[in-house]
């Protein structure tokens, strides 16, 4: 990934030149302008679920697998809805009813979905790499919805484009200079691991705030400021995002209990003054109210964008599935990619 921060008006080129890639298995793979194209292209996507008819035939007669092998509420519901938005047929996979639980391999599983001829695939899945594996495997483009503790594309995407509307909404269009505070569970997070990348790209100022334990080990290398004194991560933050501890994926005691995290470490109003006076508060779900954050900061009608991410998750999720599905399709200058393009 360039290291140069590009412009909101950055020109990118034409057709499938614009996002030479056949699947998004995370934000690392992605250049800065990439990343931009997606969000523009999202935009559409914005306006029409804003309308009373959110439906359009641009992926009729392809399907898309939704093959979640880890818990989802918001992400599965939020891509389901994006395919038949798009007019697709959708069917969602489930790990407790898949051959998985006889067994059966992920490559065999890749193999299986592979051979029943479907036009996308998007998967969560609990070990890191996993997604990888299968778009290696398989002819479809492939998404990750977030895979163990690796990357989780799409929530970073949805989260850029929120706090791009927002900045707009101020008169603003750069990314560069802003300052985001990425605090909690920051050891176990894909979503922070994506946001860091995805931000430091365009050119943000990135904080990451965690309680020793749960700070990876030299994470300066990812181009953020590490702070384990929460006040000071926030102060003068134009955007604060908060994290859930994952205690499904610990092992251990990490922390002394919720209560005393919360008292290190929980978003108050009082602590919110902190950061600037225009700060925007994110979650990206599930909360636990009254640990990371308590329930006046998250349900500000002024201050917090959680709602809106979940609105942007969708558009930013239909943007994904038309853009990679545009050469299948046959879209005008979105010819098939060479073999050295998907090697």
């Amino acid at each position: 990934m360039s290291d140069a921060p590009p412009s909101s008006f950055t020109r990118y080129p034409a057709g499938g030149e614009a996002f030479p890639h056949k699947d998004l298995t995370g934000i690392s793979e992605l250049a800065p302008w990439q990343i931009l194209y997606l969000l523009d292209e999202a935009e559409q996507w914005v306006t029409l679920n804003r309308q009373a008819t959110k439906h359009v035939d641009a992926l009729a007669g392809l399907t898309i697998i939704n093959a979640f092998f880890e818990n989802s509420t918001r992400t599965l519901l939020s891509f389901e809805i994006a395919g038949k938005r798009l007019g697709a047929d959708v069917v969602n996979m489930h790990a407790a009813q898949s051959s998985v639980k006889k067994g059966e391999t992920l490559i065999d599983t890749a193999a299986t979905l592979n051979a029943m001829q479907v036009d996308a695939i998007v998967i969560r899945h609990a070990s890191s790499g996993a997604v990888r594996l299968i778009a290696d495997k398989v002819d479809c483009p492939v998404l990750n919805a977030g895979d163990g503790r690796h990357e989780h594309p799409t929530q970073a995407l949805l989260d850029a484009l929120t706090i791009r509307q927002w900045m707009r909404a101020r008169g603003e269009e750069e990314f560069n200079g802003l300052k985001v505070a990425i605090c909690g569970d920051i050891l176990h997070s894909r979503v922070a691991r994506s946001n860091i990348l995805l931000l430091s790209a365009l050119g943000a100022e990135v904080r990451v705030c965690a309680p020793p334990a749960l700070m990876p080990a030299a994470i300066e290398q990812m181009r953020v400021s590490p702070y384990t004194n929460f006040n000071e991560a926030i102060d003068g933050a134009d955007v604060v995002m908060m994290l859930r501890l994952q205690n499904e994926r610990m092992s251990g005691p990490f922390i002394p209990s919720a209560r005393e995290y919360r008292h290190l470490y929980g978003l108050t109003t009082e602590r919110l003054k902190r950061a600037a006076p225009h700060a925007l508060v994110m979650h990206p779900g599930p909360m636990n109210r009254g640990v990371e954050i308590d329930s006046d900061v998250a349900d500000s009608i002024e201050r917090s964008a959680i709602t809106r991410q979940v609105e942007m998750g969708v558009a930013i999720r239909m943007a994904c599935l038309d853009v990679l599905t545009r050469r299948a399709r046959g879209v005008p200058g979105w010819e098939p990619l060479k073999a050295e393009e998907t090697a």
